[in-house]
């Protein structure tokens, strides 16, 4: 086998690695499975340095070690450790001696660990990692191996790392639109590690993924010098092929084979023995475009983003990236009706990128947050100099034979953007760059408002412009639109666009028609907007030819940047008002503040207001029924820059009786009507009185009852979909829900598991907040026991939370032994609950 999982069985440790036996120090040692987090398995802390922006975690350094077998016929390859990303600063030491250092915590990297072997015997890898520089990230980076890890064993002439490259170049159509020949161009990377002029055949090989049948394949012979690496490049013409989009996600498998044919001196000379390196990358045919006219086309087709963005962590788990928990995040989105995510502002896992592909998502892949210029005083900002070009190369290697990637970034919200730090230059020579990696796709850069990245006194200038712009209605100073007459953010960031094939705008949507006069060639992304105002500039995007999409911040909650989703509920005349929706920002938010709160779908996977209200605005015929709490009758909402207005799934209000009360019903009805216990309320029309100025919302007054409250949507006077809301009872058990009762004891897959309150009727006690604690027995372990809720400094790994609307989530992982596994899930004044899993 040439790629062999190591993930099994490390040993860790906080601190250093120490040579020296310390039996005090043996005990803290103990044994993990990778990927692992070991930030989330913290307690948050109100003194942690960077705050809300993580979530108040935080984490010094800690290493991994294994003891790894490298036979003795391995003694005439190459041998490698292949890396997905190691969370940060991380020195990895074989048998003593260091073999690398790689510093930015999101990038796939390989080591060749070859000079360092003892063949034929055990081999120490440790692998110290450093996050300890505090604050290092805007958002909750976690710490420690939190993607997987390869040992890989080949000749000496192999096939180089993420060494081969296959596009598509142009496909033929009949007349009526069917694909009937795809033209494929393929590049393979090879490396020679002799000392020797070698001689190869390089063959690659198409299949349909999950299937041996060679479709097609073509050969071309190469010579490779001494201790160098070249480059061999194939042309493929494909029959009658499969096309990639998010609706068929066709996969195909590209395969490349090198074979050692001998060595060239003054002329060939066959070896006796020829060796052979083969390794595949999934692959999809399509091909990608984007103008003025029809925007963005995939195989030919127009294409509107409904697009997300989202961190790389997975709530309860932290930074680990599961193919599992992948799956789940992504298919959820795809049901609310997004095809395209945003992988802020990092690189993403292969699981990730592999999920897309086989899901069927549209991927913005992005490199970097920051250049030289700091965000954060740990941030990549101390590395970029020396290792963007290297880290860029690493990246878009290992994803560009992804059919998911359609467009790459460069950045987000670049300090740089106004040309500090020599910004202007650097932009164009990072796009050339990743050209050069990849010409068959667009190159973007998420562009922002001058809030910053001006010199002090263009800073002190444009403030004053956005001072000035400023109302009680301004829904943010950091992205205020100075006005037609006032072209300055399109001035300072002209330079800064060269290179791009897509411009990404950040929160500036009123720019567009501006632009695209002064721009009449660009292509324009709303690469980052606020969620409550999709309903408003949804249309324009729809019937707008140059913009091509809009993606939310964000899709999928995550940890840190804390509470910039939050709203608060205050007295018309509260001098809060006056400060507007700055007041809310992520570093008003006090401990134990740990979620941004600002998505359509909570980190437990339930969808939230904000995101059935997306659905809506994107055509969904339902309807979605949600409360206000009646103690803020009267008040006014101010809402953060990234929020929501606060409706919830409740209908249990205590002490609440003939009360006056709000609802928010969300319909794409021309009207609803409201019936409280049999009872109609009224009727409301479409637009005539709005929740929180939301299109698509209808916002009633009554007066609280308990019982049953329904909302039916009507469209052209025939019921299209209704709602409901009713008062439970108390709560009377636990109930617990399995997605799936089956592992593999491969030490990578996940189970979750909905843990809900509910009363004697079997409904959801919405404001049940009870301690529960959950316990494994078996093969598996329990991976994570907690609620979305969005304010607490509970411990997921604890086993024991309070839920949270109701409900909680506990996530059951393999191990590597088969046989049972049984969650138990208690709770005091209820009876427990027990469900089990094969792992097999």
């Amino acid at each position: 086998m040439r790629n062999q999982n190591i993930d099994q069985c490390w040993q860790f440790q906080h601190g250093l690695y120490d040579e020296f036996p310390d039996a005090e120090k043996a005990k803290s040692i103990r044994e993990v499975n990778l990927p692992h987090d070991y930030m989330i398995e913290s307690n948050v802390s109100e003194s942690a340095a960077s705050g809300p922006a993580s979530g108040y975690y935080t984490q010094g350094v800690a290493y991994y070690t294994k003891l790894i077998d490298i036979p003795q016929e391995w003694e005439q390859e190459a041998v490698y450790l292949h890396f997905d990303g190691i969370m940060m600063n991380a020195t990895v030491d074989i048998n003593g001696c260091k073999a690398i250092l790689q510093h930015n915590g999101y990038i796939p990297f390989s080591v060749n660990i070859t000079p360092y072997l003892y063949f034929g015997k055990k081999n120490r890898v440790t692998i110290t990692v450093a996050p300890s520089m505090q604050p290092n990230s805007r958002w909750y980076s976690g710490a420690g191996i939190f993607r997987s890890i390869e040992l890989l064993h080949m000749p000496k002439l192999h096939i180089a790392s993420d060494g081969i490259f296959g596009y598509t170049k142009s496909i033929e159509y009949d007349t009526l639109g069917n694909p009937v020949c795809a033209y494929l161009h393929t590049e393979v990377e090879l490396q020679n590690e002799t000392l020797e002029n070698k001689m190869a055949l390089v063959e690659v090989f198409l299949t349909k993924d999950g299937c041996d049948e060679v479709l097609l394949s073509r050969k071309q012979k190469m010579q490779i010098n001494p201790n160098t690496t070249d480059t061999a490049y194939l042309n493929l013409t494909l029959e009658n092929p499969e096309l990639w989009d998010v609706e068929n996600p066709n996969i195909y498998k590209l395969h490349a084979r090198v074979t050692d044919l001998g060595v060239f001196k003054t002329h060939f000379v066959p070896s006796e023995k020829n060796t052979t390196d083969e390794t595949s990358v999934l692959f999809g045919v399509k091909t990608i475009t984007a103008d003025v006219k029809h925007g963005l086309r995939i195989n030919g087709k127009t294409v509107k983003l409904k697009g997300g963005c989202i961190h790389h962590d997975n709530g309860m788990l932290g930074a680990v990236s599961l193919y599992d928990a992948e799956y789940r995040k992504i298919s959820t989105l795809k049901k609310i009706g997004f095809n395209a995510v945003r992988t802020t502002h990092n690189p993403p896992s292969a699981a990730l990128m592999e999920v897309c592909d086989r899901l069927g998502m549209y991927v913005y892949d992005e490199a970097f947050d920051a250049w030289g210029i700091m965000k954060r005083p740990g941030d990549y900002n101390q590395f970029f100099d020396a290792d963007w070009k290297k880290d860029l190369t690493l990246f878009m290697k290992r994803d560009r034979n992804h059919p998911s990637v359609i467009i790459w970034s460069t950045g987000n919200e670049i300090s740089e953007r106004g040309g500090l730090n020599n910004g202007y230059t650097l932009a164009t020579r990072i796009a050339e760059a990743a050209r050069t990696l990849d010409p068959s796709r667009p190159i973007s850069n998420a562009i922002c408002s001058y809030w910053s990245g001006l010199d002090e006194e263009l800073s002190l200038a444009n403030m004053k412009k956005l001072m000035g712009e400023v109302s009680e209605d301004t829904v943010s100073i950091q992205n205020a639109d100075t006005g037609k007459n006032d072209t300055s953010w399109e001035e300072y960031s002209e330079a800064f666009t060269n290179g791009l094939d897509i411009v990404g705008y950040n929160y500036m949507e009123d720019k567009y028609p501006l632009d695209h006069e002064m721009f009449p060639e660009r292509v324009i992304l709303g690469s980052e907007n606020y969620p409550k105002e999709i309903g408003i500039h949804w249309p324009m995007v729809e019937s707008t030819p140059y913009v091509i999409g809009d993606f939310t911040w964000t899709a999928y909650d995550y940890i840190g940047e804390a509470g910039i989703g939050k709203s608060v509920f205050l007295e018309p005349d509260d001098p809060l008002f006056k400060i507007g929706s700055f007041a809310l920002m992520s570093y008003s938010s006090q401990f134990p503040w740990r979620f941004a709160n600002d998505a359509d779908v909570d980190i437990n996977g339930c969808l939230l207001p904000q995101g059935a209200y997306r659905s809506i605005v994107w055509g969904n015929n339902k309807t979605y029924l949600y409360s206000y709490d009646p103690d803020v009758f009267g008040k006014k909402e101010l809402i953060g820059n990234w929020g929501f207005t606060n409706v919830t799934k409740n209908w249990n209000w205590k002490d609440a009786d003939q009360k006056p009360v709000q609802v928010a019903v969300f319909s794409n009805g021309d009207e609803v009507e409201l019936i409280q216990n049999g009872t109609s309320v009224g009727k409301l029309t479409s637009g005539t009185r709005l929740a929180a100025e939301l299109p698509h919302s209808f916002l009633f007054d009554l007066t609280y009852l308990p019982g049953t409250l329904e909302a039916v949507s009507y469209k052209d006077g025939k019921e299209i979909s209704r709602d409901t809301l009713v008062t439970t009872g108390p709560a009377k058990e636990i109930r617990l829900i399995q997605e799936k009762k089956e592992l593999s004891a491969n030490g990578h897959e996940v189970a979750y598991i909905r843990v809900e309150i509910v009363d004697e009727n079997g409904i959801v006690v919405p404001d049940a907040a009870l301690r529960l604690s959950a316990a494994v027995e078996g093969v598996g372990s329990l991976a994570a026991f907690g609620s979305s809720n969005p304010i607490t400094d509970e411990n997921y790994t604890s086993g024991t939370f309070t839920s949270y609307h109701g409900t909680a989530t506990a996530i059951i992982r393999s191990g590597y032994q088969t046989g049972m596994c049984t969650l138990t899930v208690g709770c005091e004044g209820l009876d427990e609950k027990k469900i089990a899993f094969t792992i097999k």
